[in-house]
């Protein structure tokens, strides 16, 4: 049987009638799993009509953060999928994909735009979008004002 000994795990003889901090801690990754980076975004796009001031811009912030994690992740799946084609072929799916580009812009650059092309049509990119966008309409915004 485990038991927790500080933030440690150890075997022992004696039955423990609350959760060990192994356990909840076991538990807790689970829980970290299964909320996605977009269940999180829509969670927090419904939680948003209802928060106002501070409560608004703390969600917006973790929000922001979420929607940053989510296209840096598609980004890296975006440039394992095309990491064979020429950049020529980069510019015509980037093209045919609605992001007007050319041969003359570096693979980094045209990666970065069929990512993004791909990444504001996702369920998570358009919460936050809308989020953001209604936050602002509200004058709650991540940028100070100067």
């Amino acid at each position: 049987m485990l038991v927790a000994t500080g933030d440690r795990c150890a075997t022992a003889a004696p039955l423990r009638t609350e959760p060990s901090n192994c356990f909840r801690s076991f538990l807790k990754g689970i829980l970290l799993m299964m909320t996605t980076t977009t269940q999180r975004l829509l969670d927090l796009a419904a939680a948003a009509p209802a928060s106002h001031s501070e409560d608004l811009l703390l969600l917006l912030r973790e929000a922001s953060e979420l929607y940053q994690q989510g296209f840096a992740s598609l980004r890296h799946a975006v440039a394992a999928r095309f990491a064979g084609l020429p950049g020529e072929d980069l510019a015509a799916a980037a093209t045919a994909a609605g992001m007007p580009c050319d041969a003359s812009q570096d693979r980094d650059e045209l990666l970065l735009l069929l990512a993004l092309t791909e990444w504001e049509m996702t369920p998570a990119a358009l919460a936050y979008t809308e989020m953001a966008e209604d936050a602002a309409r509200r004058g709650v915004c991540l940028i100070p004002e100067v």
